[in-house]
């Protein structure tokens, strides 16, 4: 089973490329995107993986605009070839590795179409290597992850129920995220015991733009919120692609902590309107920014959670679909409604003055959480 890879020196293990070094059916290979305009008036997700123990590759995309969400799905059995990420009318290209790529989804019987370019405003950089606690009863559940991510501008438009969003590169900004390794996905292997409690997961994600730079947060909480890990860095921005310094940049500042508190949720949710996020400088500063919600995104909207298209699901050969929602029709607390991703209008205030950046709060409280006050498996916010 060669692929064109194979013809370079990158090989991990005995086996090529196209075979993982895990039996794990939970592998899998994801390109993840968003995109959103600098006052919050639109966002748009974009999704493909592939689950190469499942055979499958799937692909998503969705947008947020006029109180509305309109997402476009498709599945396919996972070709030999791994460089060909292409659904149907659904296709990735990467123009210049790990610099600039395009995504088109061209005309299809859902209505939802696109031809967007990314533009990179920064190298590449790595999140730390994710590992959730292992138990007998976690088995199922278990992450195992590499995730790198950038930040960018987009160019292009998107088209849905005869409307054409224009994404103007000077005004639309967005995150690339990839990440590989085990998470759960496909359908569910048969249960063993039934769990002696009720499972948890507490995360939060704050990728921002500011004029002159870019700063991150990532952090993942017990239901006793203790960190058991997070993410924090501090990116240069460039004006041209040209000007980043390489694929990763040696003048990126790493953090000595994040921390985050949500003053304010939605009512009937769990979903933030006002937080804070922390940002602990090597020198012992801090960086309080407050952040505030425009728009909710629901990540189902790409396949998370999704009752039907959800990841790694066997669809056939070639499936296509498509689905729509008024954002305020959603029920805040059915589970695929909990994983969101929020545009958020983001402020620094000091001695320096005031400064205004854009960027996205992602989501997902599931099950109890002390620091929230969650006492069930899904209670809203008091």
């Amino acid at each position: 089973m060669l692929t064109k890879f194979d013809d370079y020196p990158i090989h991990q293990t005995p086996e090529p490329l196209a075979v993982v070094a895990t039996s794990d059916r939970h592998a899998y290979d994801r390109y993840w995107f968003n995109g959103y305009q600098d006052d919050g008036e639109f966002y748009f997700g974009i999704g493909a993986a592939v689950y190469p123990n499942l055979g499958i590759l799937d692909c998503g995309l969705s947008i947020v605009h006029d109180g509305e969400q309109h997402s476009f799905h498709a599945s396919r059995r996972a070709p030999q070839e791994r460089s060909e990420v292409e659904v149907g009318p659904f296709k990735i290209d990467i123009i210049e590795p790990m610099m600039s790529l395009r995504v088109t989804l061209d005309d299809n019987e859902t209505g939802i179409s696109a031809d967007l370019l990314w533009i990179p405003r920064t190298a590449s950089f790595a999140e730390e290597h994710q590992r959730s606690k292992r138990t007998p009863e976690s088995a199922g559940r278990h992450m195992e992850a590499t995730r790198f991510n950038q930040f960018g501008n987009w160019q292009g438009e998107i088209r849905y129920a005869g409307k054409t969003v224009r994404i103007d590169p000077t005004r639309v900004f967005g995150t690339k995220d990839r990440s590989w390794g085990i998470r759960p996905v496909g359908d569910p292997a048969p249960p063993g015991a039934p769990p002696l409690e009720l499972p948890a997961i507490n995360f939060l994600w704050f990728p921002i733009h500011w004029k002159n730079r870019c700063t991150h947060a990532g952090i993942f909480e017990n239901e006793h919120g203790v960190c058991w890990h997070w993410d924090g860095m501090i990116m240069p921005t460039y004006d041209e692609p040209g000007e980043i310094p390489g694929v990763e940049d040696p003048k990126m500042e790493p953090l000595a902590g994040v921390d985050h508190a949500i003053h304010e949720f939605f009512p009937g949710s769990r979903r933030a309107r006002r937080a804070e996020v922390s940002l602990k400088h090597l020198d012992g500063s801090l960086t309080e920014i407050e952040v505030e919600s425009l728009l909710v995104y629901r990540m189902k909207g790409i396949g998370y959670s999704h009752p039907e298209w959800g990841h790694g699901k066997w669809q056939g050969e070639l499936a296509i679909g498509g689905d729509s929602w008024r954002i305020d029709d959603c029920e805040n607390m059915d589970l695929p409604n909990q994983h969101i991703q929020s545009v958020v209008k983001a402020t620094i205030s000091g001695e320096g003055g005031r400064e205004e950046g854009v960027g996205v709060m992602e989501q997902i409280h599931i099950g109890p959480s002390k620091r929230y006050g969650f006492k069930e498996f899904l209670d809203p916010a008091t």
